[in-house]
């Protein structure tokens, strides 16, 4: 009995010790790096302290802002500004859960997928894991594999516009968004080619000004103008229909005649519509 006794006395001890070390771990995470660290990964601190003056204390302020704020700081080079984004990155590993790359697996060819990864880059942060987790179960697919599949398949952009919108803003820098655009689309087609690659990219409308105008059948355009509508090859218009349906209309495809479709998005993914 005693020894039994003296068990279950180290048996408590060791669960009130481990305890103690969980607290003491709880209490040395940290809400947030200051930007002093970039010191230590070769930042000026000269470089820093111009940072601050403008309003950057931490590390996260530094990869939330975008490259055409941080050039704005005096005394801060495109150059510098790079290296001061890449440190800051370094020193911030659990950045990019809202918005960022996934790596995800496409269905096997025998149910008509690619069999290989998909690069979802999301610019819109909408994008959520656990809902690939309930469209792989729906299709039988281990949940825990789908990121285990090579090679590349497929690249999805999720929000293309969304970035140039912040970066750019009013007619005066249109041209130079329209150039950039340019530029970023003719760099996802040569990837495509390269390396054999569907490449998918999601974009948003805005009403026209002058859709209400006579002979005009649809207020709405897409964002991006000819630059975007010209490097697509296939274009999808997807609109809201009456309750849970939605409506995808090919409106471009050189294979393909103009047509539409109805769905519904689920838990699972996509599935047919019914009324």
């Amino acid at each position: 009995m005693e020894g039994e006794g003296l068990a279950t006395t180290q048996a408590a001890a060791q669960l009130a010790t481990q305890g103690a070390v969980e607290e003491e771990q709880q209490d040395d995470v940290v809400d947030f790096i200051e930007i002093e660290r970039l010191i230590e990964q070769g930042i000026a601190a000269g470089d820093l302290k111009k940072a601050k003056d403008a309003g950057f204390h931490t590390c996260m302020s530094i990869v939330m802002a975008t490259k055409k704020v941080l050039c704005n700081v005096k005394g801060l080079s495109e150059a510098k500004v790079d290296k001061m984004v890449e440190a800051a990155t370094r020193l911030s590993p659990d950045i990019g859960w809202h918005s960022g790359t996934a790596e995800l697996q496409s269905l096997p060819s025998a149910m008509g997928g690619g069999e290989g990864k998909v690069a979802y880059i999301d610019a819109e942060g909408a994008f959520r894991p656990e809902h690939i987790m309930k469209i792989a179960e729906r299709f039988g697919l281990n949940p825990g594999a789908v990121l285990d599949n090579e090679p590349f398949k497929m690249l999805i952009m999720d929000g293309i516009m969304s970035l140039l919108k912040v970066d750019f803003c009013g007619r005066g820098e249109l041209s130079e968004r329209q150039q950039k655009l340019g530029k970023m689309l003719s760099m996802l087609r040569k990837l495509s080619e390269e390396f054999n690659v569907a490449v998918v990219v999601t974009n948003q409308v805005i009403s026209d000004p002058g859709g209400g105008a006579m002979f005009v059948s649809d207020p709405k355009k897409a964002i991006g103008g000819h630059v975007l509508a010209h490097a697509c090859t296939s274009r999808i218009l997807v609109r809201k229909g009456k309750g849970e349906q939605r409506v995808m209309k090919l409106i471009k495809c050189p294979s393909q005649p103009e047509s539409e479709s109805s769905f519904q998005i689920t838990d699972a993914g996509i599935a047919e519509y019914k009324d």
